[in-house]
């Protein structure tokens, strides 16, 4: 995952996105975490590729709003998930919710910013989502799998 690296901080307007698509992170990984005790053991690898893939981004997003002098906002203590989760079909569906949001977060850095090295590292992170959300869709026997316009607000 590469590291935005500019010699002047993204200005305001731009790291309000950033704060709004690290929220966004701490949200998927948690999801992540639910979801993993309502799905079979053939979505094993999956999931904690989902996890790992937050996670990186995370710490990458955090150390870039301290970088820019910025106090990275915490994870909330839990999160509601847009459903109940009570099933493999439940979980699959949340963790479609999950990637939309966060790519949706992303696409929000993208517009907000002229920066290129933020830019090309929210670009990073909204194709990581779209592709991990369209994933999750095939797998719950979503069609269309993919979006159109991956990020567009619903």
């Amino acid at each position: 995952m590469r590291q935005p690296s500019s010699s002047a901080p993204p200005p305001a307007e731009s790291l309000d996105a950033v704060q709004a698509a690290l929220g966004a992170e701490h949200a998927a990984i948690w999801v992540y975490g639910l979801v993993s005790a309502f799905l079979p053991e053939q979505f094993e690898a999956p999931v904690g590729e989902g996890t790992t893939a937050h996670r990186a981004r995370r710490d990458t997003t955090e150390r870039l709003l301290a970088d820019a002098g910025q106090t990275p906002r915490p994870p909330e203590p839990a999160y509601v998930a847009p459903q109940p989760v009570t099933d493999q079909a439940s979980a699959l569906a949340v963790l479609v919710v999950a990637e939309s949001d966060t790519a949706v977060a992303w696409r929000a850095v993208l517009e907000r910013t002229d920066d290129k090295a933020l830019r090309t590292s929210a670009l990073e992170a909204l194709t990581g989502a779209a592709v991990r959300a369209t994933r999750w869709r095939r797998a719950a026997g979503e069609t269309p799998a993919a979006r159109a316009f991956p990020g567009q607000p619903a």
